[in-house]
């Protein structure tokens, strides 16, 4: 996760996180992508039940959903371990989670554990009342799912209306007083959607939108055609960034994010390198602290049915069942050497990521996108769009200034 506004924009400094010691339970949530101790950030896919059939759904959710769903007294067994291991948040999703009868009662309960709660979700089912009730039961936070505009997400979710229904439900969390914010995929069947979408964050003061890159899991692999060449994907990121400086300088102070494509934190450096920007060596010691893809370490997933993964794209592999064994013990256990490996890949990756002079700040990357392509989840992943030059393969003047 790279924070455009906190680092070309300047809302975050190095010592922001360090006043907090770079403890994951004792910094905001807006900070806690810089803490030291990476607990994992638990994304828990409740239920695999969904209304939408979304194109590029990596939980390949249906309507009927799964018959073994962990029970609401194995999901606060679940939430009990995750407490006392010091997870400093859980994200319910899905499938879409609102669908689960009781998504408030587990909501409420890790809350009083003192985890922040987080919602993956459509919005769809967002009513006036659902959304008081979220914020009764102490939600933190609610991520809405909009691929374009109305014409384009409503093709992408299969569902006619589906669009209005994610706008009114942005609005009836703001009217209730949660903070709401958007998720966007980019692919190239909706990248042309970005400058509107961004209009209509603008127009509707939605303080937060993140941009996801594709990730070639579950239904998102039908899309790998549909991903963006290293050159299209540089102009999107360098559009993003023009857009963030833009509101700002506006007044609107949106937090705007990239997921799932590492190589945004060293790009944005070294255009503020060519920009001459006096920022540019914080921005380098926040990238640092965040340490780039957290699969197996600063992340991690709980499947409805209890299986524990890397992180919510790599289904294809469990390390263990929360019915089994704690994910405190599942999450520890090096003996089970994926696990070993994700806690310290950078020990393992292989080619120009090896050689990658950002290796430390980008961290390799996705391993689940490098497997799905290749084979081998220690290749270097092929969506990563920065040249030889720039990674100090083939030196060059931004290579030797960054001195990373």
């Amino acid at each position: 996760m790279i924070g455009i506004s906190k680092l070309y924009c300047g809302t975050v400094e190095p010592s922001d996180a360090l006043r907090y010691g770079r403890k994951a339970k004792k910094l905001p949530s807006h900070l806690l992508q810089f803490s030291e101790d990476k607990k994992p950030v638990v994304v828990w896919n409740v239920t695999r039940r969904c209304n939408l059939r979304c194109v590029h759904c990596y939980a390949q959710a249906t309507e009927a959903g799964a018959p073994n769903e962990l029970t609401t007294e194995e999901g606060k067994r679940l939430l009990d371990d995750l407490a006392q291991f010091g997870c400093p948040v859980v994200l319910f999703s899905g499938g879409e989670p609102l669908m689960r009868e009781d998504i408030f009662d587990l909501i409420e309960y890790a809350v009083g554990k003192g985890m922040r709660a987080v919602l993956s979700t459509n919005g769809v089912l967002i009513d006036k009342k659902v959304a008081a009730r979220l914020k009764d039961f102490g939600l933190s936070y609610v991520g809405i799912s909009l691929d374009g505009m109305r014409e384009v997400h409503d093709r992408f979710r299969g569902v006619k209306g589906a669009f209005d229904a994610a706008i009114q439900a942005v609005r009836n969390c703001k009217e209730a007083g949660i903070k709401v914010g958007l998720r966007f995929t980019i692919n190239r069947l909706n990248a042309k959607e970005i400058p509107a979408v961004f209009d209509l964050v603008e127009e509707e003061e939605i303080p937060r939108i993140c941009f996801y890159h594709l990730v070639y899991a579950g239904r998102g692999s039908r899309l790998v055609e549909e991903d963006l060449s290293h050159e299209e994907t540089r102009k999107v990121v360098d559009y993003i960034i023009d857009r963030t400086k833009q509101l700002h300088d506006k007044g609107h102070k949106v937090e705007v994010l990239t997921v799932d494509n590492h190589a945004d934190g060293p790009y944005v450096y070294l255009r503020m390198l060519r920009e001459g920007h006096p920022r540019a060596a914080e921005v380098l010691e926040l990238l640092k602290m965040n340490e780039g893809n957290n699969s197996g370490r600063g992340i991690g997933c709980v499947s409805w049915d209890g299986e524990v993964h890397a992180d919510q794209f790599w289904r294809h592999y469990s390390f263990g069942n929360v019915r089994e064994r704690p994910f405190s013990e599942i999450w520890t256990d090096l003996s089970n050497p994926l696990m070993a490996k994700l806690k310290n890949k950078k020990l393992y990756v292989k080619g120009r990521c090896a050689r990658c002079r950002w290796l430390d700040i980008c961290g390799g990357n996705f391993r689940v996108r490098a497997e799905a392509v290749t084979g081998d989840l220690w290749a270097p992943d092929p969506a990563c769009y920065l040249t030889d030059e720039e990674i100090g393969l083939s030196g060059g003047e931004e290579a030797a200034e960054a001195g990373a």
